[in-house]
């Protein structure tokens, strides 16, 4: 296992081909995707045919140094979700979205904190990022309570996609969070 980045409890490693059943099983919990899709499961096919090939070939593209990684606790080892730090398909290395996937049991305890924190860090400090950036839906407190204890803030809202009108709190729109390198070291 290679490791990314390891925190005070957490160890963040890329993952594999043979991970499938840990995305499946992250996103089968209904609490989970509740502000991704109502709820709704990602069909297990989708997962392997589609997101985590998706997954492995964005280490390729980007040399390793962004994308979606696994998070284990470092005492038991345990998977607890994923994080991600990573440029839009097409977009400046130096823009890069941050962004997080729990599993249910991990929810209360630091980890998404913890995990952003240290994803802020590496982003400023080793990789030459300029702004970092997190989108999360209005009524989703619990990440944006996340976003701003690690020094984010709100820079525009923005429109419920048509494929997500039917979630719960989709008429009141996202919010966009934003840092820069400048905000990040003055904190």
């Amino acid at each position: 296992m290679h490791t990314y980045l390891t925190t005070e409890r957490l160890i963040l490693h890329p993952f594999t081909g043979a991970d499938a059943d840990l995305l499946i099983e992250l996103d089968s919990d209904p609490a989970v995707m509740r502000y991704l899709t109502g709820g709704e499961p990602t069909a297990p096919e989708t997962i392997r045919e589609r997101d985590l090939p998706s997954i492995l070939a964005g280490y390729e593209r980007t040399g390793g140094e962004f994308g979606v990684f696994a998070a284990r606790t470092r005492d038991s080892g345990d998977f607890v979700g994923w994080f991600l730090l990573r440029p839009e398909r097409e977009g400046p290395l130096d823009e890069v979205e941050l962004g997080y996937r729990l599993r249910r049991a991990a929810w209360g305890k630091g980890y998404a904190t913890e995990g952003s924190r240290a994803l802020l860090t590496k982003a400023f400090t080793d990789l030459g990022v300029r702004v970092v950036w997190a989108e999360t839906m209005s009524v989703n407190g619990g990440s944006r309570k996340v976003l701003e204890k690690v020094g984010m803030t709100v820079t525009e809202t923005l429109e419920t996609p048509d494929d997500m009108r039917m979630i719960e709190g989709a008429e009141d729109g996202g919010v966009r969070y934003e840092i820069t390198r400048e905000q990040w070291e003055q904190r």
